[in-house]
């Protein structure tokens, strides 16, 4: 790469769940997602492996963490944030996930209590202190902003997805009857740091741009674990997307999306292959296709690193195995975090 280079900081090939990377340009430095969270119990390794690798990423989050300008969170999810350290955000122009509204109610009290620390610690104020009363909003069908995963013919499955549509919009409905009736956390800025929304935004920072999608599922249509952002940065020719947590491509709305945007270096999280309950072969032959689909029609995508929820499994290798092909096909290189660093996946040096 050019001026813009990035580094993973700390990926699930690693050994611990995370997507921290660090991405820099002769403008700014930009720190995305950085959390980390212990493996689950499924995955092959003593508890007390899983611990130190967790402990080695977190360390390793925070000393990163001295050489970034912004910090961006997608979402609230530990893997993705960490509640909380001063030194991690201080100085800092913090750009996150707006807390009051496409948030389920777990990450709505996680992100709370985040904002309650940052206000005591860089305002000497509680979040009671900075919140107001919010005037009700109207929110139109989510479904309409993804026509092309709405209007998708699964043939026998179609009559699944209107009931499962049904739920979802009960469900959505509720959750903006949660945010019309909570108090709204102001875009806050105190002496040694600065809090912004930037959801379908732009920041420019010198010849470097930094763009945020619209909020997106975290996973299918109605993902009952929230949404998040996904963050584009361009510097001269090159352009560098982190997805952040799509569970993989599984709407073929956000696999346009990825088309029309054709990045340089695409970071990607997979299907959670490990969730056999919540992955149904339907939707990990979706995502697949999609995922292909984005590398076949990329021009200028060179690397994809591929990884995350992804790899908590062995045979994660096995089930995608027509993205590694396709990308091989297309002379686009498509690696593991690990790989890229030189070392090889956790999980593939694993027992079990």
């Amino acid at each position: 790469m050019g001026k813009l280079t990035f580094e993973p900081i700390w990926f699930d090939s690693l050994g611990a769940k995370s997507m921290c990377t660090l991405v820099r340009t002769p403008d700014v430095s930009v720190l995305i997602d950085s959390g980390a969270a212990v493996m689950q119990p499924s995955f092959p390794a003593p508890w007390a492996k899983k611990l130190y690798w967790l402990a080695r990423a977190e360390l390793a989050i925070k000393q990163v963490a001295k050489r970034a300008d912004v910090v961006i969170i997608s979402h609230y999810h530990y893997d993705h944030f960490t509640d909380f350290d001063r030194g991690l955000y201080e100085g800092k122009l913090l750009l996150v996930k707006n807390p009051n509204n496409y948030i389920n109610d777990s990450q709505r009290g996680r992100a709370e209590s985040f904002f309650d620390t940052l206000c005591r610690e860089f305002g000497g104020v509680g979040l009671e202190d900075v919140t107001h009363e919010r005037k009700p909003k109207r929110y139109g069908n989510p479904l309409d902003d993804i026509p092309r995963a709405r209007d998708k013919d699964f043939g026998d499955y179609n009559r699944r997805r209107k009931q499962l549509f049904k739920l979802g919009m009960k469900w959505f409905n509720n959750r903006v009857k949660n945010w019309n009736s909570s108090r709204e956390i102001p875009e806050l800025k105190f002496k040694g740091v600065e809090v912004r929304f930037p959801e379908g935004n732009e920041f420019n920072f010198g010849r470097t741009k930094l763009r945020f999608t619209p909020p997106m599922f975290h996973g299918i249509e109605f993902s009952r674990v929230g949404w998040v952002f996904a963050t584009v940065i361009e510097c001269g020719k090159e352009k560098f997307i982190h997805s952040s947590d799509l569970s993989g491509i599984y709407i073929e709305d956000y696999a346009e999306w990825l088309t029309r945007e054709d990045p340089t270096v695409l970071i990607l999280d997979g299907p959670p292959t490990y969730m056999k309950f919540m992955l149904i072969r339907i939707n990990l032959d979706r995502c697949i296709e999609n995922t292909c689909e984005v590398i076949k029609r990329s021009k200028n995508l060179k690397l994809v690193i591929y990884d995350h929820h992804l790899l908590r499994e062995k045979k994660y290798r096995e089930r995608t195995r027509r993205v590694w092909e396709t990308a091989s096909r297309k002379g686009v290189r498509i690696m593991t975090a690990a790989e890229y660093l030189g070392k090889r996946a956790v999980i593939d040096a694993l027992d079990g």
